[in-house]
């Protein structure tokens, strides 16, 4: 779609310059010299291959498959690169589709309905990635809107502050779900399960704090970075239609709602993973190949043997030592207890290094004071 409207707005205007191409269009639609019905097609072209790349509805379908990336590169697709490609050339095809009937109501109707329906589905996700890249769409629909109501400057204003705010956000996903794996070792189904968390705040209080400003951030709330470019947003959609309006600060309350949701899911209360029936022998990095023969194995199956990273040691095949977890637990933290030359020792997460904590602080003052640039 988005190569056929640029061919065909290239037939219409003998240029692919953007301000030729909009000085001959101009001049062509206000002296009836192109036929509107296809320039209206050529606009839509443009716009189909723009809601395709920034998952607007009703091409949102591959978003969730995208989380199957690493958390970095998930940092980079849903908050400045990719998916941010297609309302950039919203807002950059702005003066052009200003021009062409029905074309600015059609953005401002998908964005509407992408604001709310990203925010209902991100109320239903467990996992913490998947509910982060339904909010992305969520906050995609409000950039589309922007520039449908005629506030394409809004528009990339909050493309930049949402970039920073949910970069943010996706690397302290990485943290969280990074610390989860010392206990369930690589399954995704249960370091990125929300239910399983909480209580997080004690054992990674950098990745906890970066995240609370993220989660501020991206509800609006002054003076940090999404609360200048969204407040703007809402403000121009009372003057453009008050039930466009009403629809998006719904939505806005809503991103309040998932985003806090998130927060306390994963960061209050208690450790919920200590009271599920969980034993750490399946789909973990951690559970041990049996090296040490066929004593090794044997023990293995009885004591659902498996390698432990402690504060004071490093994961080695190498070590002497056998760490174990019985069967019988009374206390659930004895779950995570291991028992290792008669000392005991606990599986908790734990906080990323340095190589995951720095972006994490920049980001964090990135957010904090971006807001201020508009």
């Amino acid at each position: 779609g988005l190569l056929l409207g640029i061919l065909g707005f290239y037939w219409i205007t003998g240029s692919f310059e953007f301000r030729e191409l909009f000085e001959i269009l101009n001049n062509l639609i206000s002296n009836n010299g192109a036929n509107s019905l296809f320039v209206t097609l050529c606009a839509f072209l443009l716009f189909t291959g723009a809601v395709g790349k920034s998952a607007q509805f009703p091409l949102h379908v591959w978003l969730p498959d995208a989380m199957e990336g690493p958390t970095p590169i998930s940092a980079l697709i849903h908050a400045a690169t990719m998916v941010a490609a297609g309302v950039f050339l919203v807002a950059r095809f702005f003066p052009l589709f200003r021009v062409i009937p029905h074309i600015m109501g059609l953005i401002s109707f998908i964005g509407i309905i992408t604001v709310l329906l990203g925010a209902t589905l991100s109320l239903a996700q467990r996992d913490i990635k998947r509910s982060l890249a339904y909010s992305t769409m969520s906050q995609l629909g409000f950039i589309m809107l922007a520039p449908g109501i005629g506030s394409y400057r809004a528009a990339l204003f909050h493309l930049i502050t949402h970039a920073y705010s949910k970069a943010l956000l996706f690397l302290g996903s990485g943290s969280v779900i990074h610390s989860m794996e010392s206990i369930v070792g690589y399954s995704p189904d249960k370091s990125q399960n929300m239910v399983l968390m909480g209580g997080l705040t004690k054992y990674v209080p950098i990745t906890k704090t970066t995240f609370y400003v993220g989660t501020l951030s991206l509800c609006g709330i002054p003076p940090l970075a999404c609360f200048w470019s969204k407040d703007e947003i809402l403000n121009d959609s009372w003057l453009y239609s008050p039930m466009f309006a009403i629809i998006a600060c719904s939505a806005a309350g809503l991103t309040a709602f998932y985003m806090f949701r998130i927060y306390l899911l994963t960061f209050e209360g208690y450790l919920r993973i200590q009271f599920q029936n969980y034993s750490g022998t399946k789909n973990s990095s951690l559970y041990s190949i049996s090296i040490w023969g066929k004593e090794g194995g044997e023990l293995g199956n009885k004591n659902s043997l498996f390698l432990v990273i402690t504060n004071n040691e490093r994961l080695s095949f190498f070590s002497n030592k056998i760490y174990k977890i019985g069967r019988n637990v009374g206390n659930p933290m004895e779950l995570f207890s291991t028992h290792s030359d008669n000392k005991d020792t606990f599986l908790y997460p734990h906080e990323s290094d340095n190589t995951m904590l720095v972006p994490l602080l920049v980001l964090f003052l990135f957010t904090l004071f971006v807001g201020y640039i508009g």
